[in-house]
């Protein structure tokens, strides 16, 4: 009797599959389906200033598999006639087109290591992911590009001193940079409780004050009293005014070594990029931006292609170090960007906290291209240092010789108890060097 039943489930099971098939046409992929892009300029000069322009829009059709399919696209860029091995790579979605702000597309194109001021072809391709395993690559599109450099000069004359700064009233100053309007400045500084001043030149032959207490400026005028904390100070030298403001910029999320309730992750302007910038180790997770460690102000990235709405949606992040930067210079427009990186560090008898660590870090110096990086104050003692990365002894560089230039793996490098600047210099990567001083 059971065997029986068997059949008959059977049965009943075959007619079923046979008559699904015969009320639907089977759905076949078109191996010839590809994808035509189109960019909407053929050649381009950027320029440094006037940021927030939109400059470049590709535009691509979407493949005809033979059937509707739920496709993601990415875009490729490299210099014209590289092999894609290594592309800047720009996650779409599944939008055809893409739009580049000025400052955004300047930025990718340098990181593909060309040189700026100089009219540089790249070639721009679409890639199409219709699963993990079926994908197709668009031809070509090629365009001449002069980007400019990424590194600007946004130093002035004029400082903030006084008993609330580092330098106390002796100095040096702390700096104020150029903003995209004449003679207004700005400053972003950590001040304990006490006071400032504002000066040209780290000297008092020109000071401002206020002797009012209004925000209002004098010259020779009264110290201004300020609380601890972290601040944005604009200086209008047309109109003799100034403001201060509490200001920081954090990243904040699981990700993060604080969580969601931070403090968090501190983001230092970076007066070569106008942005502000962080190398952090980030584990499995998500984050934001946010300002003052509030959530007041808060960004993330609702479309995941890397620019930020005002209270959008979590960043996801995978685990490993990184340099992450974010991009206000067009305040109607801000993205970020999050790249990989290497975090150094001091390490040894001589260092603050031995051979186990965690290690003393250097600061990635913004003012080159290049991959040098530097501590500009480190107390040491009678003892030896080495340098390693992440914490972590598997990539770590000693001096053999004792002349200033670095082998993996090799000797401890003696030292004498003193204040020292070090810096590492990794962009000749198969001869790096070192100076402490």
């Amino acid at each position: 009797m059971k065997h029986i039943i068997n059949k008959i489930i059977f049965f009943i099971a075959v007619s079923i599959i046979f008559t699904a098939c015969d009320n639907r046409e089977l759905e076949t992929l078109d191996a010839n389906a590809n994808t035509t892009l189109s960019l909407s300029q053929s050649s381009l000069v950027l320029a440094q200033f006037d940021d927030g322009q939109e400059v470049l829009t590709a535009t691509w059709t979407a493949p005809n598999f033979g059937f509707n399919a739920a496709a993601s696209y990415k875009l490729l860029i490299d210099v014209a006639g590289g092999d894609f091995s290594n592309p800047k790579t720009i996650a779409i979605g599944n939008a055809l087109t893409k739009t580049f702000l000025k400052e955004d597309l300047n930025s990718k194109l340098n990181s593909l290591d060309i040189t700026p001021n100089v009219a540089t072809d790249f070639d721009f391709k679409v890639l199409t992911t219709l699963s993990d395993y079926s994908s197709i690559l668009s031809e070509a599109k090629t365009i001449s590009i002069t980007t400019y450099p990424a590194i600007l000069d946004l130093s002035t004359t004029w400082g903030v001193v006084g008993s609330a700064t580092s330098g106390g009233w002796n100095g040096p100053d702390l700096p104020f940079f150029q903003t995209n309007v004449n003679n207004v400045y700005a400053a972003y500084v950590n001040l304990t409780d006490g006071e400032i001043k504002f000066r040209e030149n780290n000297a008092w032959d020109l000071n401002y004050g206020d002797d009012g207490a209004d925000g209002t400026l004098e010259q020779n005028g009264a110290n201004i009293a300020v609380t601890a904390g972290s601040y944005k100070i604009v200086l209008d030298l047309a109109d003799l005014t100034y403001t201060i403001t509490p200001f920081s910029w954090g990243i904040v999320g699981s990700a993060t070594p604080n969580g969601w309730n931070g403090p968090d992750v501190p983001l230092i302007y970076d007066e070569y990029s106008d942005t502000f910038r962080a190398i952090v180790n980030l584990t499995d997770g998500d984050i934001k931006f946010r300002q003052n460690n509030a959530w007041d102000v808060n960004y993330g990235d609702t479309g995941a292609d890397g620019t930020l709405e005002s209270g959008g949606d979590n960043i996801t992040i995978t685990a490993g170090a990184y340099l992450v930067t974010l991009n206000f210079t067009d305040p109607d427009n801000p993205f970020y960007t999050i790249e990989n990186t290497k975090i150094w560090g001091v390490v040894g008898s001589a260092t603050p906290n031995g051979w186990n660590g965690p290690d003393t870090k250097f600061t990635r110096d913004f003012s080159s291209s290049d991959e040098i990086w530097i501590i500009k104050n480190i107390t040491l003692t009678n003892g030896e240092i080495k340098f390693r990365n992440n914490d972590s002894w598997d990539i770590n560089y000693g001096d053999d010789g004792d002349n200033g230039t670095l082998e993996l793996n090799g000797a401890n490098i003696p030292v004498t108890a003193g204040t020292y600047k070090i810096i590492l210099n990794f962009s000749d990567s198969a001869n790096p060097t070192y100076t402490k001083e």
